[in-house]
């Protein structure tokens, strides 16, 4: 940014994958954006070095990334198709398989490291004109006038933007300093996030097990590996964490039934406390929250970062459409079109992740049949499966343009 400019249409706070995918979106829409961000993403890393952080993207992110030209980016740092999903209960029984053959399509989604999305869209940003790039910069404050938001920054300097998007992630620093409250609560449980190599191929499958300390899920990796996350009850996770190598690579392989043969742990972990959260309201005159600054969702599914883009996807169009009838793009007439088509989607799936948490997270008797029963019934009823696997895929017609076919 150079020193003499200060106002902006837009400014996007945080600039990762679903604040950068969001100014990506309106670049070409004749507006002044400013994005912040606290550092630039890694831009190489060893070959060979997986990055914890891993995403299971949806379909309808995948052709988001594609109009957003930095696909074949992403595409050339690595991905992973996942081709198949095996569910299974550990206590009651019960599995259901999912086939991307079953769809006429190539695959289910894509296993894809979080750096890598990251990197692809950072350097669209910097080929873009419309965008400024503040970065290292980060918010101490911000004052809400009639004419927008006017930001202070860490260094004293001071922007203002017709529209403030908050995309700085669940502990959002714009979202409370909008003192926009959130509902939600703690699951009083840690995903621990690892890469294992397992002794048998992984079948491009996505295999998950629901154990009633939480889900593990065994994400396959191009190179015949496979990234784990493995949610657990604190106590439960703290025992993991404490174990040496061997000993977690016995409790791993042990959870996965031994599916892929023994599971080795290969590298570091980490473990990230879990919780459910939902901004009571996605914007007001002159805001607008995306991503996790406006919901926060148990990883079961793997969701988060795909309802983000479809968050970014939704937000540039209403942008678009209120350019194009002549719209303030900070009024409500503009934004509100974005969380009305948003927020029910994103409360219908984190009630429904929610919900599967509950209930395979429960050893009672009667659920663990009932639970077993369902998978089974669900795993015979081919349009229902279909119907979920097309949901998944983001397949259905109320997507954002930037998703649709």
């Amino acid at each position: 940014m150079s020193d003499s400019q200060s106002s902006f249409d837009v400014v996007v706070v945080g600039g990762g994958m679903v604040g950068a995918a969001f100014a990506a979106a309106i670049a070409d829409l004749g507006l002044s954006i400013a994005v912040i961000e606290s550092r630039e993403p890694l831009r190489t890393w060893p070959a060979g070095e997986i990055d914890l952080r891993v995403l299971a993207l949806s379909r309808a992110s995948q052709r988001i990334l594609e109009r957003l030209e930095v696909w074949e980016r992403i595409r050339e740092l690595g991905i992973s198709p996942y081709r198949q999903m095996r569910v299974w209960n550990a206590v009651g029984g019960g599995h259901i398989h999912f086939d991307s053959q079953d769809l006429g399509e190539a695959d289910l989604g894509h296993i894809v490291e979080n750096r890598a999305i990251q990197l692809a869209l950072w350097e669209a940003l910097e080929s873009a004109d419309a965008i400024h790039l503040l970065c290292p910069a980060s918010i101490t404050d911000i004052e809400m006038q009639a004419s927008g938001a006017r930001l202070i920054l860490t260094d004293g300097r001071s922007i203002e933007a017709r529209l403030l998007v908050g995309a700085d992630g669940r502990d959002s620093l714009v979202r409370a300093l909008a003192g926009i409250e959130t509902e939600g609560w703690d699951y009083d449980q840690r995903a621990i996030v690892a890469n294992a190599r397992p002794a048998e191929w992984h079948q491009e499958t996505a295999w998950q097990r629901f154990l009633p300390t939480g889900p593990l899920a065994l994400l396959p990796l191009a190179d015949g590996r496979c990234s784990i996350v493995w949610s657990a009850d604190d106590a439960r996770a703290a025992e993991l964490m404490a174990m040496d190598e061997d000993a977690f690579s016995v409790a791993l392989t042990e959870a996965s039934e031994a599916r892929l043969g023994r599971l080795s742990l290969d590298g570091p972990r980490a473990s990230i406390p879990l919780r459910l959260q939902h901004a009571k309201t996605y914007v007001r005159p002159g805001l607008a929250l995306i991503g996790d600054a406006a919901h926060a969702i148990h990883p079961l599914a793997g969701q988060g970062v795909n309802l983000g883009f479809l968050d970014a996807a939704e937000l540039a169009a209403a942008l678009d459409l209120g350019l194009a009838r002549g719209r303030d793009i900070a009024g409500l007439w503009t934004i509100r079109h974005y969380e009305r088509a948003r927020r029910g989607d994103n409360q219908m799936m984190l009630g429904a992740m929610d919900l599967l948490k509950r209930l395979f997270g429960s050893d009672q008797p009667a659920l663990s049949s009932l639970r077993g029963l369902g998978l089974k019934v669900a795993d015979q009823l081919t349009p229902l499966k279909r119907r979920f696997m097309e949901h998944a895929l983001g397949l259905g017609a109320d997507s954002p343009p930037l998703a649709r076919r």
